[in-house]
């Protein structure tokens, strides 16, 4: 049986860096591993979940989201046990999902408001797991959530201006001053560690802006990309 798994490359980032950098920034302890996987499969339930407010194909995609929630909440009894206020996490996640189901059924994903919701939830993805270690929320936690969540918004406003956007001199413009900005902002309140791993996103949005890449380059790239703020941040949170 061939797996129902998404397309997106740049989702798998977003699933996994935040989560690994709030556990960085406390203590990674045994139940991270249950908690990841079952957020995994959370993940891969939501892909097909999504699909059903489209309203078509409704058996193909009910299967789906069965074959990954299960798992997905047996595992999460893990850290709900160890930790059940960590629950309010996941209410807090669902305003934001509400908001990618709105555009999943008006057929709209692309939307940069659906992007957003996705970014921020991933994002809260990385403070539970902060939290699971320590029972509380650490200045360096929070420093994660945001720094993942401006990372994120950079890398989606940048690949709208290598693709769908590619001919918008408006989009060019904010994704350059938007990329300038972030680090400067994060030098302005003395956290240069982390103003550094927005570097290598504002020399791609200028250099590369324009080039012919591809998808299978612009993939890659923001792989490296993806790779180098995870490690640099790394050092800010430890």
């Amino acid at each position: 049986m061939k797996l129902f798994i998404p397309k997106q490359h740049g989702a798998w980032a977003m699933l996994i860096i935040p989560f690994w950098l709030g556990a960085a920034a406390t203590d990674i302890v045994w139940q991270h591993i249950p908690f990841f996987l079952g957020w995994l499969l959370l993940y891969l339930a939501t892909y097909p979940m999504l699909f059903l407010f489209k309203k078509k194909n409704i058996p193909f995609y009910r299967k789906w989201t069965i074959i990954y929630l299960v798992p997905a909440l047996a595992l999460l009894m893990v850290p709900l046990l160890t930790i059940p206020t960590i629950v309010y996490f996941g209410l807090a996640m669902l305003p934001f999902f509400t908001v990618n189901a709105y555009y999943s059924s008006r057929k709209n994903e692309r939307a940069l408001m659906n992007d957003l919701s996705a970014i921020i939830n991933f994002s809260i993805a990385g403070l539970a797991s902060s939290y699971l270690s320590s029972g509380n929320l650490t200045l360096e936690a929070w420093l994660a959530f945001f720094a993942s969540i401006l990372f994120f918004v950079g890398s989606t406003i940048y690949v709208k201006t290598m693709v769908r956007e590619k001919k918008n001199i408006r989009y060019k413009y904010i994704s350059w001053i938007y990329h300038a900005v972030v680090p400067i902002v994060w030098l302005f309140i003395g956290e240069w560690i982390v103003a550094l791993a927005f570097i290598p996103s504002l020399i791609r949005a200028i250099a590369f802006y324009g080039n012919p890449l591809g998808m299978m380059k612009l993939g890659v790239y923001e792989i490296v990309n993806a790779a180098l703020f995870f490690i640099i941040i790394l050092f800010a949170v430890i």
